[in-house]
């Protein structure tokens, strides 16, 4: 899975569970600042992802992204 098909699963995500607007989501839009999306939204978006990340994914490991691009970074390694 190459960053490009992390980062559009992410997207979709972003647009189904959280209701942005897609035109708002780019690599490099910040989470807090631009997208409204908390702490606590991202560990319910990491949830959302096990399908694709495994089940044992701790969601701090997530606590210092700032951007879309810092979780599509994180999640690639863990992309099944």
């Amino acid at each position: 899975m190459d960053n490009n098909e992390i980062f559009e699963t992410f997207k979709e995500l972003l647009i189904s569970e959280f209701e942005i607007d897609p035109g708002k989501i780019t690599l490099e839009k910040h989470l807090e600042n631009d997208l409204d999306l908390d702490s606590l939204d991202m560990v319910d978006a990491i949830v959302s992802l096990k399908g694709h990340i495994g089940d044992k994914v701790n969601p701090g490991l997530f606590k210092d992204a700032r951007t879309v691009q810092d979780v599509v970074n994180l999640l690639k390694p863990l992309w099944k």
